[in-house]
């Protein structure tokens, strides 16, 4: 017997991208170098290694994200107490629209996330550091 899904997945992110703002990848890349804005890579490490990075960006994995951005968890990372915009993403827009809605309810702000992610990121022509993605 399997479990029966309330809402699904798809539901959640379009909820996330109503409630948060979104760039595109153009705007993102135009970012680069903005001391008031720090890009943030939720990815797996994994995907970092095979795909590479965004030179400059922070790296949060995921499953530690909510630790890291609140002060009151022995795992806060300063970076995320910082007066600075913060611009998430993942490898498609996924993740990081559910963890950009997230940490606006937590109370991060401002925040924004990258449509298309990663992939857009590279496709846009940003710069990419390190993989091994031939």
């Amino acid at each position: 017997m399997s479990a029966q899904i309330r809402k699904g997945y798809k539901a959640l992110v379009d909820e996330a991208n109503a409630a948060i703002e979104t760039l595109g990848a153009r705007e993102a890349i135009a970012l680069t170098g903005d001391p008031g804005t720090v890009l943030v890579d939720i990815r797996d490490i994994r995907e970092l290694e095979r795909e590479g990075r965004v030179p400059g960006a922070v790296h949060a994995p995921r499953g530690m994200l909510e630790f890291w951005v609140d002060p009151d968890s022995p795992y806060f990372k300063p970076v995320f107490g910082e007066d600075k915009r913060f611009v998430f993403f993942c490898a498609a827009g996924w993740r990081s629209a559910l963890a950009t809605k997230t940490v606006q309810d937590m109370g991060l702000a401002p925040v924004a996330h990258i449509d298309g992610g990663f992939g857009a990121w590279k496709a846009a022509g940003g710069p990419v550091e390190g993989g091994n993605a031939g």
